[in-house]
């Protein structure tokens, strides 16, 4: 005799690591403007910083708090979960760079990260994430990177490559932060193609 039951059958999810799109400076290098470079995917906020946080929170000790500049973000959450605890937002609107977010911890003290403009195509994004983590280039701001890369390249910045775009979600994002996270450099994950980096 053979049991029925109504119960769906159990499906097997595959884990996947939490992804940001996140380019740092190597632990050795001396602190300046940027630490590096968050390319998020869309303009909420707070699934973004839950995840860009949940990427920074296991490599360099609890993130306690963080801060950005409302000039380019439609709502600012007053708090976001962050692997199994909550982070506090703060925005400023002139204090802080309106290009760059400030993430603190108990341990590193501070990472200060160019923010890449969503919309931003994947030849542009690149280019600023390797300028913003570049240890031998001279300290730039946030707001002068965006200005180079504008003066440099205009509005191509904001066209979207497709092509571009879909070879990055493509990457094994999983595989990318296990390695990352597993060197003493601070890169995190990187886009199709692009080698993860030692130190220095």
């Amino acid at each position: 005799m053979s049991a029925t039951t109504d119960r769906p059958l159990l499906r097997i999810v595959p884990f996947r690591a939490p992804t940001a799109r996140l380019a740092l400076k190597s632990v050795s290098t001396s602190r300046g403007p940027l630490d590096g470079a968050w390319w998020p995917r869309s303009r909420d906020l707070t699934h973004e910083l839950s995840a860009l946080a949940d990427v920074l929170d296991p490599l360099s000790g609890r993130i306690t708090r963080i801060a950005v500049n409302a000039t380019y973000w439609p709502a600012i959450p007053s708090k976001v979960p962050v692997n199994g605890h909550v982070v506090r937002v703060g925005w400023f609107t002139t204090e802080l760079d309106p290009h760059k977010i400030l993430l603190l911890s108990h341990t590193t003290g501070s990472w200060n990260l160019l923010v890449i403009p969503p919309e931003t195509n994947a030849p542009a994004a690149a280019r600023l994430m390797a300028a913003a983590s570049d240890s031998a280039r001279p300290p730039a701001t946030a707001s002068a990177l965006m200005a180079a890369e504008h003066a440099l390249h205009g509005s191509s910045m904001a066209a979207r490559d497709q092509g571009s775009e879909d070879a990055w979600e493509a990457a094994d994002d999983a595989s990318s932060y296990r390695a990352a996270a597993a060197r003493p450099c601070r890169l995190v994950t990187a886009h199709a193609g692009s080698p993860a980096q030692g130190p220095e």
